[in-house]
């Protein structure tokens, strides 16, 4: 299967980054993509950077105007999408979502962010509430998807409970990026962890990975950080963690990558990780933290 991952930058513009979005989607139908990944909240800036209640006025609802956009492309073109929103789900309470719109169009799976991060730069826990959906994939014409959202890629709790209810493909639309105060060497530290924790999911699962990330600069609007520079570097592995192929840290990018989905089970049968897991002996792992 040809899947396509739109790396793109973002401007205060929600039109023309929407546009830019959907003529990702159109280039990569062409070329005979069946999935095509955006990135997280893709039709605006990382608003995240600062905390301003007037960005709440963003938050559309699911179903909603960009969905409905999406929805039409995904029927026209015969395509599986998978969105990254702002969900407005009432007043005062809002997600960071992704949607799945299968190839005729419907709406068939939405997947609430669950790990909510509170960093320098990364305020989303003033903007959105955790996710109360769980981990469960999305069955499409294309297969069934395990998506999640940027910083869940950290938790291998959360690939491993996709892949227990059958995930065929971890999707993770992004926006993560260097500090430019950092120094290049902290920089490339931060890269290659993320690029690291993502290929160990896949080979502890024995499913590929698909991560869809940003580029670009984008100045905080209070003038207080140094803004965020978002390292791209999208990128697609198999089931043992090769990598498929994987964008520029500074560019714009279609990345189109064929798939083997069938590969899992070949890979499952000679690394059968599930099988040996200790799910007798594993209580611990409920608890936030072991003190004895």
């Amino acid at each position: 299967m040809r899947i396509a991952l739109i790396q793109q930058s973002n401007t205060d513009d929600i039109q023309a980054n929407l546009d830019k979005s959907l003529a990702g989607i159109r280039r990569a139908a062409e070329q005979g993509a069946r999935l095509v990944i955006l990135q997280e909240l893709h039709t605006g800036p990382y608003f995240c950077q600062t905390e301003d209640t007037g960005i709440f006025d963003l938050a559309e609802p699911i179903p909603g105007p960009t969905t409905q956009t999406l929805s039409e492309l995904a029927a026209e073109l015969g395509v599986v999408i998978v969105g990254s929103l702002f969900e407005r789900r009432a007043a005062g309470l809002y997600h960071n979502t992704a949607v799945v719109l299968d190839s005729d169009g419907r709406l068939v799976g939405r997947y609430r962010k669950m790990h909510i991060p509170d960093d320098p730069g990364y305020y989303e826990k003033f903007y959105f509430t955790p996710g109360d959906l769980g981990f469960h994939p999305v069955d499409t014409s294309v297969g069934r998807l395990g998506v999640l959202v940027c910083w869940d890629q950290w938790f291998p709790e959360a690939a491993r409970l996709m892949a227990l209810a059958g995930a065929e493909l971890l999707i993770y639309p992004t926006a993560i990026g260097w500090d430019p105060d950092d120094n290049a060497e902290e920089q490339a530290r931060q890269r290659e962890a993320w690029i690291t924790v993502q290929r160990a999911h896949a080979v502890a699962n024995g499913v590929p990975v698909a991560a869809c990330n940003r580029v670009g600069f984008e100045a905080d609007p209070s003038g207080v950080g140094a803004g965020s520079r978002f390292w791209g570097s999208s990128f697609v592995c198999g089931p043992q963690g090769e990598f498929l192929d994987q964008a520029s840290t500074d560019e714009e990018a279609c990345l189109l990558v064929d798939v083997d989905l069938a590969r899992g089970e070949a890979v499952r049968r000679i690394w059968p990780f599930l099988r040996d897991r200790r799910i007798d002996a594993y209580e611990d792992l409920l608890k936030r933290y072991r003190d004895d």
